[in-house]
């Protein structure tokens, strides 16, 4: 668990006197929200987007195409 911080949302900027602020400056891991997801489905989750991205349809020869289905 991290220490809260004292002030409300400020988009990334560290406040003077904050004791959370103060540990992310010393080094202190941010919070992910993603940590609930297994690797491998970030890892799979990874290879579905490059393919979709490397997709041409034309080399494809897509009857109907699904991109941007995902």
């Amino acid at each position: 668990m991290t220490t809260s911080h004292s002030h409300g949302p400020n988009f990334g900027r560290r406040v003077d006197g904050c004791p959370r602020c103060t540990e992310l400056s010393a080094g202190a891991e941010p919070v992910s929200w993603s940590r609930s997801r297994a690797p491998r489905d970030r890892d799979e989750d990874q290879r579905r987007a490059r393919e979709l991205r490397e997709h041409d349809c034309r080399t494809a020869g897509c009857v109907v195409c699904t991109f941007g289905d995902w």
